[in-house]
């Protein structure tokens, strides 16, 4: 959340996690120090439990957010103006390693740039090097809000996709309606009696369907088939539950999704699939 600058629902989300009971104290502790961080640095996107701003006026983000971009594409072409070199720069910036942050900053400023020479240099870049399948997901975006058209191939994890550029999600909603199945599945299982699982269930779910978009994976996933979607989901709730609790019990998590035996050696992929990809993500 912090890194796509989404912070009033990290606030959110904070809130509600000191509201769950249950977790180690320290986990407390820790939620604590980061909201009020977030509370200070960034008061313009403070909200209460009641959807209004930290002045007491109604939450309007959706009315901002033209206002913002807009502000962000005049401050980019500015620096443009000063520097004639300063899209050489950037593109420097969002290719140099070890990747981070900063990559991702000059992906989003290289958006509002014009010129078909970048386009060509982040093809060039997706094409040509092993970045992670996140990674490469933010050029695809880069290049469609930068107005690209047609189809490029390239690498994802250990397939070749072909990825048409003007169909590239720039937002979880722009996703077809079957990726949110696995997560309303999980939804249905843990909303209640375990919230704080399907809070983060939700976050990384969005992070891998970015990963794994264009692949086979993912167009199955968007195929809805009922199997295909109760795997998925109880891969993911299997996943996020290993990650806070740190023990495995699988097959309470399968019956719940009613993944029969039938039915495990898929599992067992998808599971090992998203496992992969939370372990790129630690290491990297």
């Amino acid at each position: 959340m912090l890194e796509n600058e989404r912070y009033g629902e990290a606030m959110d989300l904070l809130r509600f996690l000191l509201q769950c009971q249950g977790q180690d104290q320290r986990h407390y502790d820790e939620w604590q120090a980061l909201l009020e961080w977030l509370e200070a640095a960034f008061p313009q996107y403070n909200r209460d439990n009641n959807g209004e701003a930290a002045d007491g006026e109604p939450w309007e983000a959706d009315e901002e957010e033209p206002d913002e971009d807009e502000m962000k594409r005049k401050n980019v072409q500015a620096k443009l103006a000063e520097d004639r070199f300063y899209a050489d720069k950037l593109l420097q910036t969002a290719m140099q390693e070890p990747l981070g942050e900063q990559n991702l900053l000059a992906l989003e400023q290289l958006s509002y740039l014009e010129g078909a020479e970048i386009d060509e240099s982040l093809v060039t870049w997706l094409q040509s090097k092993p970045l992670h399948p996140l990674l490469q997901f933010r050029v695809l975006q880069a290049l469609r809000k930068r107005g690209m058209q047609g189809n490029i191939e390239l690498v994802r994890g250990q397939e070749r996709a072909r990825i048409d550029i003007e169909s590239v999600p720039l937002s979880p909603d722009e996703f077809p309606p079957q990726i949110g199945l696995i997560t309303e599945r999980v939804a249905g299982q843990t909303e209640v009696q375990e919230p704080t699982l399907y809070y983060f269930a939700q976050e990384l779910w969005t992070q891998f369907i970015m990963a794994i978009y264009g692949t086979d994976d993912y167009f199955s996933i968007v195929d809805e088939n009922d199997e295909t979607i109760d795997i998925w989901a109880a891969s993911l709730h299997q996943v996020v539950s290993e990650s806070l609790t740190g023990s495995r019990s699988d097959e309470e998590i399968r019956y719940m999704y009613g993944v029969t035996d039938t039915m495990r050696f898929r599992f067992e992929q998808a599971y090992r699939t998203m496992k992969q990809f939370v372990a790129a993500g630690t290491n990297g």
